[in-house]
């Protein structure tokens, strides 16, 4: 018996016993989600602000929050064993592990619902559209994330040098930034070009397309579909980022770094360079960074995408699926109420709501209605969508974040990337493995990039080889 039938013969049980309670109007819907928590007054309100705009409406939808555990890995382990324990809460967000679950059957099919929706249809962004189509059970109403580098503008004005546009220049700048004394400690030398944390994604955002990295899958010099991650473009780009951490001007710790300490070494001064996941990151950045220096007027000056000898744009976005996102249970028993949330919180009303914050706390309306946001917007974050035909009353991003969110929709490009199916998880996973223990190891100096040949078979008798031969079936010739 499949997860799903089993839960079903649970949910009918428990049906037949509450046939004698009595009825009442409001429907009481269950939700779970990192980003919403009991234990978070700004959470508690911000549901209980839904709620009453959602009862004006004649939804009497009583949302009730579960609280698991903070951070990504914590959370996703919790929610697996909450869902497979037959707990299933009415809409769902996940950061992993949505695909066991939709292969079980407990995740609703969304398209019929987004199709007939009031206010998401109209709300999605293009690569929305393609990825529901490619599998219709996550929703994440937001820009591609398309991690951007930025700096402060008067450290940049500082060293006198202009905004770096080659790959050749930010190399320039990440000396530039050590070899000065720009954080006033008396120490030039002490301050890293750039960090990160966990792996180098953030940095193949922008330097993919630089070093000739075009999307998952290309074709080496036998016409073949090789991963972008076994070819000679990628070799290329990891001995640039190993060439910078030898040089001390790239963060050799950004393995063991989480996002909190990649954050406070840029705050701190010990590294000039950061990337912001999102425009609204990137101004949560600046508040932060006012925040960290009071009395000093500091900005941000977003570094333009580098061109290198491959090209010059943004990275590649995967459209075979979303990666985290919104779904709801085929087996809620109020699943209409359910998508009305969601719904609504696609709509204006519900867009000023998540993105706008409280009155008198993040904004103040005059007499004349006009909407002025405070220095506590820059804390504030969307917990469910970035709508992308909502526009706020008054500018809500900074020049700096909206100049990052016209890069976005300006290099949009679509990947070539693919679902896997559930036969091909073990291999999927060992040559992640295998790719990204060796990118560090060349990164950190443990290995030389004379190596590279090793690495590749390594990952190929993972699964790099076996994923490249199913890739050919699905992109042809």
């Amino acid at each position: 018996m499949t997860l799903k039938k089993l839960l079903l013969a649970t949910t009918a049980i428990a049906t037949l016993g509450a046939l004698a309670a009595p009825a009442f109007a409001q429907t009481t819907i269950r939700l779970v989600s990192k980003d919403l928590l009991t234990t978070n007054p700004d959470d508690v309100k911000e549901i209980e602000a839904i709620e009453a705009a959602l009862k004006a409406q004649g939804h009497d939808i009583d949302i009730q929050t579960i609280d698991l555990p903070g951070g990504t890995s914590a959370y996703v382990d919790a929610l697996g064993v909450m869902l497979l324990s037959g707990d299933i809460p009415d809409i769902i967000y996940f950061q992993g592990g949505d695909q066991k679950m939709a292969e079980q059957g407990i995740l609703e099919d969304l398209n019929p619902w987004i199709e007939k929706s009031e206010h998401i249809k109209a709300a999605l962004w293009p690569h929305n559209v393609e990825r529901l189509a490619n599998y219709p059970y996550l929703l994440y109403v937001y820009p591609p994330r398309a991690p951007q580098p930025v700096m402060r503008q008067d450290w940049l004005d500082q060293l006198g040098l202009a905004a770096p546009t080659t790959v050749e220049e930010y190399e320039a700048l990440f000396q530039a930034i050590h070899d000065a004394d720009l954080d006033g400690d008396g120490t030039p030398g002490n301050t890293l070009g750039l960090t990160g944390f966990g792996n180098t994604t953030e940095l193949d955002s922008v330097f993919n397309q630089a070093f000739g990295i075009t999307g998952t899958w290309m074709k080496n010099a036998d016409g073949a579909w090789v991963n972008a991650r076994v070819t000679d473009a990628e070799k290329a780009k990891i001995e640039f980022y190993a060439r910078l951490a030898e040089k001390g001007l790239y963060d050799r710790e950004y393995v063991t770094n989480t996002f909190d300490v990649k954050e406070d070494k840029f705050y701190t001064g010990k590294a000039g360079v950061i990337f912001g996941s999102s425009p609204e990151v990137i101004d949560i950045y600046a508040g932060k960074m006012r925040q960290a220096h009071p009395g000093e007027n500091i900005e941000l000056a977003l570094l333009p995408v580098p061109s290198g000898p491959g090209g010059q744009g943004l990275a590649a976005v995967d459209v075979s699926k979303e990666a985290r996102g919104w779904a709801m249970s085929s087996l809620s028993e109020h699943k209409e109420e359910a998508f009305a949330v969601l719904d609504f919180m696609a709509s204006k009303e519900g867009q000023d709501i998540d993105r706008m914050g409280f009155a008198d706390v993040h904004h103040t309306v005059g007499a004349d209605g006009a909407v002025t946001f405070t220095d506590q917007i820059s804390t504030w974050y969307a917990r469910f969508f970035n709508a992308a035909n909502w526009t706020p009353p008054t500018a809500l991003l900074s020049p700096t974040a909206q100049s990052a969110l016209d890069t976005i929709k300006a290099d949009f490009t679509a990947d070539n990337a693919f679902v896997w199916p559930a036969d091909y998880a073990a291999d999927v996973d060992a040559a992640e493995q295998v790719y990204r223990s060796w990118v560090a190891r060349f990164i950190t100096g443990e290995a030389s990039l004379d190596q590279w040949d090793t690495f590749v078979s390594e990952y190929n008798a993972a699964g790099g080889q076996r994923m490249a031969e199913y890739a050919a079936t699905v992109l042809g010739d």
